[in-house]
């Protein structure tokens, strides 16, 4: 028997980090390993989409494409997230 949750134990740990400004958050860039706040990144869009990519390497780190009835968010570039969370 394998024990584990389905991805809705994820709602409140993952509602907090989302919460949070992302913008704030560090990341490592996948392609070149820099790191860095989010507000850092050189974002193109906002049409037909947002895209970040890391000012070192130009490596595309984060993408970003809002629909009338959903928001479609691509980590792929991304190695590490690190959200600054308040103490709890």
């Amino acid at each position: 028997m394998t024990d584990f949750l389905d991805g809705n134990a994820l709602a409140g740990p993952l509602g907090e980090v989302f919460a949070a400004d992302i913008t704030t958050a560090v990341g490592q860039c996948a392609h070149c390993g820099l790191t860095g706040a989010i507000a850092t990144l050189r974002v193109y869009g906002p049409e037909p989409g947002m895209v970040a990519r890391c000012p070192g390497c130009e490596g595309v780190v984060l993408r970003l494409v809002r629909t009338p009835d959903a928001a479609m968010l691509d980590f792929t570039g991304a190695r590490s997230i690190r959200f600054p969370l308040p103490p709890s």
